[in-house]
């Protein structure tokens, strides 16, 4: 099973502001749905509330401190290996690690994969996403997207895998 992460970032590798996204790109958010249809996806439980309900067609899986944490649709774990275990009883292919931060350095040094959408701006923001070191990571696949009137700012859809 692939353990991917899955991230939009800007070009200073910010990912939100104020337990927001900074910007909106209805590209990105279709990208998204297409990437993780069917398939479990893992986050903290700050990204989860940013969000605030399960992803419809998704299995959600929410990583969280709070042992009394919990809510309707969603399995809750206590750490990132319990959620890619409770994932790998999903019988999938892969699996989508979508933030936040904390949890994003914690899968980062175990993740084969990594879909980065990189927004060519550069946003005010409380929260990144750690560099990507091509030592490390060979790009794969790039799609670069113009702005347009419904995405205001271009952007490039990057597929990363981790070096063997």
């Amino acid at each position: 099973m692939r353990i991917s992460l899955l991230v939009a970032a800007d070009e200073n590798n910010v990912i939100g502001k104020d337990n927001k996204l900074p910007w909106h790109l209805p590209n990105d958010l279709k990208y998204f749905k297409n990437l993780t249809w069917g398939l479990p996806i893992l986050m903290g439980r700050k990204t989860f509330d940013s969000i605030g309900k399960p992803l419809p067609g998704r299995r959600s899986i929410v990583i969280t401190r709070n042992r009394d944490w919990q809510h309707e649709g969603v399995d809750t774990v206590h750490s990132l290996e319990a959620a890619v275990e409770a994932a790998q009883a999903a019988d999938v292919k892969e699996i989508f690690v979508i933030g936040g931060a904390e949890i994003f350095r914690t899968a980062f040094a175990t993740a084969d994969r990594l879909y980065l959408t990189r927004i060519h701006h550069r946003f005010d923001g409380d929260v990144f996403f750690p560099e990507v070191n091509p030592d490390e990571w060979e790009l794969v696949s790039e799609r670069f997207c113009t702005a347009d009137d419904k995405n205001a700012y271009p952007h490039t859809y990057q597929v990363w895998d981790r070096k063997k």
